[in-house]
């Protein structure tokens, strides 16, 4: 019998509003959500699941360093992995599109020419797992990830 997939939460931190994603370790999407940036725990511990996470990967860009000390004083026993997020909102948008094809007359326009209808920083925090998911399978040898 196989073991069941691990859950990964990803968190794409920002000044006013923080994007959080349960990933599955076969990188598919659980479930996304924006969260208010102050009192950020206080706010994810509903949308966290009842299984226990594989680790905690936030990424490195906007307030990642107060987002950083409220998750390990919050969760102690969770890794915490953080990643470069460079990109990963242009990539959050792509994505979207990926997930909800447009349609009707927006299906004529290029995609890139297309806002998503909502902010996508919880489609981010996914981008954030999977690129952490990809370089530790690249990397497994020789892979450290930054505490």
């Amino acid at each position: 019998m196989s073991e069941p997939l691990k859950l990964y939460l990803g968190v794409d931190p920002g000044r006013d509003k923080t994007g959080a994603a349960l990933v599955w370790e076969d990188g598919t999407l659980c479930r996304q959500e924006i969260i208010p940036t102050d009192d950020f725990t206080t706010h994810l511990k509903p949308f966290l699941p009842e299984q226990p996470l594989a680790g905690c990967i936030l990424g490195d860009g906007t307030t990642s360093k107060t987002m950083a000390a409220q998750l390990e004083k919050a969760f102690p026993r969770l890794p915490l992995f953080t990643v470069n997020e460079y990109g990963s909102t242009q990539e959050a948008r792509k994505l979207y599109w990926k997930l909800y094809p447009p349609r009707g007359w927006k299906r004529m326009i290029p995609v890139a020419l297309l806002d998503p209808p909502s902010a996508v920083d919880g489609l981010a925090a996914m981008v954030l797992v999977q690129r952490y998911l990809r370089d530790k399978t690249v990397k497994s040898s020789d892979y450290k990830p930054q505490k």
